[in-house]
């Protein structure tokens, strides 16, 4: 279902335009916060080579949902560190519903901050109109309902938790990234992101910042993480400083995909100490 520009985008429903007052309200009341900064940090936000290196496994070795019965629940949950190991192809795709000028400005969001996560990653990541294994879903409230199909298309064998889990969210999860691995690998072959089209346009780009780089590998979300988008919090809505070296410690070599916690753990602080020149 890869979306052709469209020539007319049709009317939006009730229910969904609410939804964008809603998420409209709830950014307003952020920003007057203080909350969903872009400044990756500063002098108000030090942190230590230790600080890092416990977030780091707080993060990239715990998963932030675990699944119940059909359901998929919010829990942390010891892992093991998983990442890509190969090229990432990206394909967005966006719902009938969804404005043609939203569409070219997430177009562009996504593209940049991918190549962002490429150059951090040193994983190739290229925009692509089919064979993707990395697809970032921007729905409206309409357009989800139908997509049932296309997520047992794009992920097949995904369990029924996890398309609930796309085609229902609760108003409260703003956006929600999924990746797969194949027959229990540590290595990641599939992911599938979704964007709320609702979302105002700061929200809807810290949603792509935070679920694309959590489609990284860095799963988890830790209240001690600051500066941090890994933190429900929402003190920080791009990714920051903190975020960028976690993302390359994550990819340094010396893990291997699948350690546990304990062996990560002093690898970890090494690295940590080496990225922050031993501020302890």
């Amino acid at each position: 279902m890869p979306d052709a520009l469209p020539q007319e985008v049709p009317e939006r429903s009730e229910t969904s335009k609410a939804l964008s007052v809603y998420y409209q309200r709830l950014q307003n009341d952020l920003l007057s916060q203080g909350l969903m900064r872009g400044d990756g940090g500063g002098p108000d936000t030090p942190f230590t080579d230790v600080m890092l290196s416990r977030n780091f496994i707080r993060i990239a070795l715990f998963d932030e949902y675990v699944t119940t019965g059909d359901d998929l629940r919010a829990e942390a949950t010891l892992s093991r560190l998983r990442r890509w190991e190969q090229p990432i192809a990206m394909q967005i795709e966006f719902g009938d519903t969804v404005p043609v000028a939203q569409r070219e400005r997430d177009r562009s969001s996504i593209a940049t901050f991918s190549s962002r996560l490429s150059r951090l990653t040193g994983v190739p990541i290229r925009q692509a109109d089919r064979g993707a294994n990395f697809h970032v879903l921007v729905l409206n409230e309409d357009d989800r309902p139908s997509y049932e199909a296309r997520l047992r298309q794009l992920v097949p064998g995904i369990a029924d938790s996890s398309v609930r889990a796309f085609l229902y969210p609760p108003r409260d999860t703003l956006c929600l990234v999924i990746a797969f691995s194949e027959a229990g690998a540590p290595t990641y072959s599939k992911a599938v992101a979704l964007i709320r089209g609702e979302h105002p346009d700061a929200l809807r780009l810290t949603c792509i910042h935070e679920e694309l780089a959590q489609g990284m590998g860095l799963a988890n979300d830790s209240p001690q993480a600051r500066p941090s988008i890994f933190n429900d919090d929402e003190e920080f809505g791009l990714l920051t400083s903190h975020d960028e070296l976690l993302l390359r410690m994550l990819y340094d070599p010396r893990f291997e995909a699948g350690m546990s916690a304990a062996e990560a753990a002093p690898i970890a602080r090494e690295i940590a100490t080496e990225l922050l020149g031993g501020e302890s």
